[in-house]
């Protein structure tokens, strides 16, 4: 069984406007998939759907074989135990260190401290940020507030993260090593990434699978490799 699996989704705002139309598609366990296009393109409206922030008008979406279209508001959270989320705004605590940030969703789950102490290392260290357990944000660069979060977003070892244009406020360097730090955590966990972006320059760099939408509908979806973005993207 796929890991994603989206049949016939359509999604409509009360406004009228159809931001995902008759859409399906697959993803595996374990696959890096980029979503790219335009701006109102459904990008925002399908990863939402993933992790329930949006229901779909009409249609499945199954993640992880639990039938998100069909979700009880009370049961949302059973979703998202199985998926780390990361934002293109840093959304961390100013007044927690990186350990406490990055500890923040276990402590809210009852984890006892010792496997806290356990996972929250682990996560730091696969971002690289070990070093700065004592920091706060305010002192940390982009970059590193962004690795912060990627290590909050894996630190209960979801099956599937969610990278919502996650280097979207950082300079092309910084972004390359985030995408790095991505791309690690895809091959060494083994977790299903779904990474929305508008960054050409990284998409045609990690040459991996790429579903462009327009008007909420796939308009290229193209295996590993066998896909470049243009200008006209």
């Amino acid at each position: 069984m796929k890991f994603i699996d989206i049949k016939h989704c359509y999604k409509v705002y009360p406004n009228g406007v159809t931001a995902i139309a008759d859409l399906s598609l697959s993803i595996d366990k374990g696959e890096f998939v980029f979503i790219t296009g335009q701006t109102a393109c459904g990008k925002s409206t399908l990863i939402k759907m993933l992790y329930r922030e949006e229901k779909p008008t009409k249609g499945q979406v199954l993640v992880g074989g639990i039938n998100v279209a069909k979700l009880y508001n009370s049961r949302v959270y059973k979703l998202r135990r199985k998926l780390g989320i990361v934002f293109q705004d840093f959304k961390l605590l100013p007044k927690l260190t990186v350990y406490e940030n990055v500890a923040f969703p276990l402590s809210n789950s009852g984890v006892k401290n010792k496997i806290i102490k356990k996972k929250v290392m682990m996560a730091l260290e696969r971002v690289g940020l070990k070093n700065k357990i004592r920091s706060f944000p305010n002192q940390l660069s982009g970059g590193e507030q962004q690795r912060v979060c990627i290590a909050r977003a894996i630190v209960n070892e979801p099956k599937l993260l969610i990278c919502d244009e996650p280097t979207g406020n950082l300079d092309p360097k910084t972004s390359k090593e985030i995408v790095k730090v991505i791309n690690k955590i895809n091959k060494e966990m083994g977790t299903t990434i779904v990474m929305v972006t508008h960054d050409k320059e990284i998409v045609n760099s990690m040459k991996k699978r790429v579903i462009t939408l327009e008007h909420g509908v796939i308009a290229h979806d193209t295996l590993k490799g066998s896909y470049m973005a243009d200008e006209t993207d």
